[in-house]
């Protein structure tokens, strides 16, 4: 048995036969409403992982509440439908006890970031070796239509009947500011990109995020066409690369005289000052920076591709590293034994 050279990977075995997208699919019927956004990340995926070929007994996805938590249902792989915004606390079990499984979370914008949000922001923080996949539609679909944590101010919803009042959050600012060392975003409808950033997410050693913009056609109908087309305002990043965008690339970010990062038009600055993407930066003050070009209002602007990209070490590795302290099993034994009887004990 091989497995993969690649570090978020590591230990996880390969399939020594040829897979296809067809290996993916379970018997399941797939039940979401008609032109769900979820149905081209579902066909993305199911056309990676035999690219990547990991084993499906070596695959588990584990989601919590929410119409994207079906996922597990309809990929052939080992899962768990598991229960409101504990999917991170589930998964993080999963990759501390089985270090030879690629473990991934779906999970939805309420899901994760309302009863999940605790839950979420730690998983981050310690860099678990879980892939987050966080399908954001900025509404409830599930339970028809109530304002999510993502839905704009304003929102005019069953539960926000004149608006709501609440600030969304910004998903990627959320993790960036939890310090999580892989945090991306990507669309539904743009497939090559979405493979390219989940590609990069499930090889990454350590927590990732991705927050996959999502339509819900039922309760949000075109939340992201402003974004999406020719003229659209959705700001690629690549490591390395200038940050330009928009029709024949005559915009760009800059950073304005505060410091903080803006949109210009390339004619209008000289060539060196528009900003070079550095994903790689062990700082994430540039990646935040560049979160905060998100319009969360009217979604005139979105940076997508990967924020960032940095090596740390993972939770998960650490804490198994505490355990392995003899090879001999009864030396295991006497030393689990002092570690229990250690410190303060009484005899009653």
């Amino acid at each position: 048995m091989t497995t993969t050279t690649g570090p978020g990977l590591a230990g996880v075995p390969l399939s020594l036969t040829p897979l296809n997208r067809k290996d993916f699919v379970s018997d399941q019927e797939v039940r979401w409403c008609p032109g769900c956004g979820d149905y081209a990340v579902l066909a993305t995926f199911q056309g990676l992982m035999p690219q990547l070929g990991i084993r499906r007994e070596n695959t588990v996805i584990v989601s919590g509440i929410g119409c994207s938590s079906r996922f597990p249902y309809y990929v052939d792989t080992y899962g768990m439908h598991s229960i409101h915004g504990r999917a991170p606390a589930i998964a993080t079990g999963i990759a501390m006890t089985r270090p030879d499984l690629a473990v991934w979370v779906v999970t939805g914008d309420g899901d994760a970031l309302s009863i999940g949000g605790n839950h979420l922001v730690h998983a981050l923080r310690r860099n678990v070796n879980i892939t987050i996949m966080l399908f954001n539609n900025r509404i409830y679909g599930l339970t028809k239509g109530q304002y999510s944590p993502t839905s704009e101010q304003g929102k005019v919803t069953k539960s926000t009947p004149v608006g709501s009042v609440d600030r969304p959050f910004n998903p990627v600012s959320l993790a960036l500011g939890a310090e999580a060392t892989f945090v991306a975003r990507t669309v539904d409808s743009h497939r090559a990109h979405l493979t390219e950033v989940l590609s990069a997410a499930i090889t990454h050693r350590g927590a990732a995020l991705v927050e996959i913009y999502q339509n819900c056609p039922i309760f949000n109908d075109g939340a992201f066409d402003s974004l999406k087309g020719a003229d659209g305002g959705l700001i690629p990043l690549r490591h390395g690369e200038p940050v330009i965008f928009g029709p024949d690339n005559a915009r760009c970010v800059v950073r304005g005289p505060d410091g903080s990062l803006r949109v210009a038009y390339v004619e209008d600055v000289d060539p060196a000052e528009v900003l070079v993407h550095d994903a790689h930066a062990d700082d994430p003050g540039l990646a935040f920076a560049l979160s905060r070009l998100t319009d969360t209002a009217d979604l005139v602007t979105a940076p997508i591709g990967i924020f960032r990209d940095v090596e740390r070490p993972t939770y998960d590795d650490l804490a198994r590293d505490q355990l392995t302290v003899q090879t001999d099993p009864g030396e295991r034994i006497t030393s689990l034994q002092k570690l229990i009887a250690g410190g303060d004990t009484w005899t009653v």
